[in-house]
């Protein structure tokens, strides 16, 4: 209790209500009975990124096909499933909820989640910094009645709004017609997703209940969307202020009360080190999204030039106890750029947009405070992404994708694997076409039997990668070295190689163990032998075995194909 009051007064300060640490401790008190325990988290840990509409068959509901298709192929290979908004909606695909209680009647029921929780662990969103302009709570405010005539953010547009980072170009401040006359609100993504306003505890309360709700509904994982902005104070920036790492805290020590090994994963697409803030001190998400991952790897594979990856993971600060990466190339978003404004000089970003507009994808703009623009995502398939690199398509798509993802596969934290990578998906342009968003270039809904059809021609895209996942997954498994927690290092050998090592280095030659492992990334289409080889530890200096092809390699003498990647224990 006296933890709790502490978090709330960073909070709240003087203003805090005395009731509201006991209106907490009541809300968990009466969620504890039933729950499952969790193991702690280990190399068998894979999260899967999907939609609950992904995958589509004519006589099942949606979430009951996903959940169909999820076992008959990924059973054993993924350890838990993290299902994209399935609530009530009125736009930006889930992420601007009517109803946070309730399934999506398209979707399902809680029935099809309880099974699908059945065979695999699961992941929410509890999407924290607004809600649907359709919401009940909105409703109230427009009556000036009801649970939430007080939760929304009122503003006066005359003020000065400039200091405020803007993720998108649309208005900040958007008109509402109420009872009470013209009003004005505060809407950071868009004008049908109007802000919460988390000032007032019962704004606070009422999510804690959704919490806690979610938890009890089997959720191990939950990820707080667009967390950072949860409040506003004018004349700052109005992201990562104080009181928003306090209500982390306070979410994760909700959490804690009930399963240290459930898992606080933050959703904060901005530069790399305003994002591992919330880390905090080992106190705050016991996850953070890598959002410098995907674009550095992009980068690096349209350049086939790995120098800023290499740098950046060379300098990855040690983890707070307790405290992991959440790491993914592919999401249901594009590819944030926001996160290497300070790695990758401008030009280069600008040359990998226009690869992205290139290969058939489209670039979404932030507003500055200065009235200028950047580029704030990358809108495209990483399939497509990867189809050739800033001279054009070429022969290597699939090798040069699946390198990405061994790559993901390979680094220090718990992989998250969008299901449109598992299935090589390519652009659709027809879904953008018919929303009207760009986002969904990378959203497509796979009729089961289209896919299936795909499957068993030899030379799709979907045979020729689909299985080969498959395998680097039983693969990954059998690997102690793929702990999350298992010690990484990079080695600089030269740009046209990724080298990272897992693990600590046997000290005998004879060692075979899979405690440690060394991974070599060839980042180009051209054959490339390693460089700096004196620096790599003694034990993969000598003859290893290449766990990926099962051949005995030698290093020194060898030279990686292109986008080839060797996983060698000694």
């Amino acid at each position: 209790m006296e933890e709790l009051e502490l978090l709330l007064k960073q909070v709240y300060g003087t203003s805090l209500d005395p009731n509201l640490s006991q209106d907490i401790i009541q809300k968990i008190e009466q969620s504890k009975a039933g729950f499952p325990r969790y193991q702690a988290w280990s190399e068998q840990d894979v999260i899967l990124i999907t939609y609950g509409d992904s995958v589509l068959s004519d006589e099942l509901m949606p979430l009951q096909s996903l959940h169909q298709f999820l076992r008959e192929y990924l059973s054993g290979l993924v350890s838990s499933v993290h299902i994209l908004p399935f609530f009530p909606f009125s736009s930006d695909d889930g992420f601007s909820v009517i109803d946070y209680y309730q399934v999506n009647y398209s979707l399902g029921d809680w029935t099809d989640v309880a099974k699908l929780n059945q065979d695999f662990e699961l992941m929410f969103d509890l999407v924290m910094n607004h809600c649907s302009r359709q919401s009940l709570w909105f409703n109230d405010f427009v009556n000036g009645s009801g649970e939430g005539q007080d939760y929304f953010v009122e503003s006066d547009p005359s003020l000065d709004y400039s200091a405020v980072t803007r993720p998108r170009t649309s208005p900040l401040i958007v008109d509402v017609y109420t009872r009470q006359g013209l009003k004005h609100v505060w809407a950071t993504f868009s004008d049908d997703q109007i802000d919460l306003n988390f000032a007032n505890p019962k704004v606070l309360l009422a999510f804690v209940d959704i919490f806690l709700f979610y938890l009890k509904h089997g959720a191990r994982f939950i990820r707080l969307d667009a967390v950072a902005f949860v409040w506003k104070i004018l004349g700052t920036n109005c992201i990562h202020l104080p009181q928003t790492h306090a209500i982390v805290k306070l979410l994760r020590w909700v959490m804690e009360q009930l399963d240290p090994n459930m898992v606080l994963i933050t959703e904060t697409n901005v530069p790399h080190q305003e994002n591992i803030s919330y880390f905090g001190e080992g106190d705050e998400a016991h996850m953070v999204y890598q959002f410098a991952l995907p674009p550095l790897l992009l980068h690096a594979l349209n350049r086939g030039n790995g120098h800023y990856l290499t740098a950046w993971a060379r300098d990855l600060v040690a983890l707070p106890k307790g405290c992991n990466y959440f790491n993914f190339v592919a999401s249901h978003d594009g590819i944030g750029v926001r996160a290497v404004e300070q790695i990758i000089p401008k030009h280069e970003i600008a040359d990998l947009a226009e690869s992205v507009h290139n290969f058939g994808g489209f670039v979404s703009m932030k507003s500055n405070g200065d009235g200028t623009q950047n580029p704030y995502e990358l809108n495209i398939s990483l399939f497509d992404a990867l189809q050739g690199t800033r001279t054009g398509s070429d022969q290597w798509q699939v090798e040069r994708f699946l390198c990405s993802q061994k790559l993901l596969l390979s680094l220090q934290g718990i992989p998250g694997i969008y299901i449109h990578s598992l299935t090589a998906t390519e652009n659709d342009q027809l879904l953008v076409e018919q929303t009207g968003r760009t986002r969904s270039i990378n959203r497509h809904r796979w009729d089961r039997q289209d896919f299936e059809k795909l499957l068993a021609q030899e030379h799709s895209s979907q045979a020729l990668v689909f299985q080969r996942y498959r395998d680097l997954l039983a693969l990954r498994k059998t690997i102690t070295a793929f702990h999350p927690e298992s010690a990484q290092r990079v080695y600089d050998c030269g740009d046209a190689l990724f080298v990272l090592q897992r693990g600590d280095a046997p000290r005998g030659t004879n060692n075979s163990s899979r405690d440690g492992l060394l991974a070599v990334f060839n980042l180009t289409k051209y054959p490339q032998q390693v460089e700096h080889f004196a620096q790599l530890p003694q034990a993969y200096q000598s003859e290893c075995e290449d766990l990926l092809s099962d051949e005995q390699v030698t290093l020194a003498d060898y030279k990686l194909k292109p986008y080839q990647v060797l996983w060698l224990v000694p």
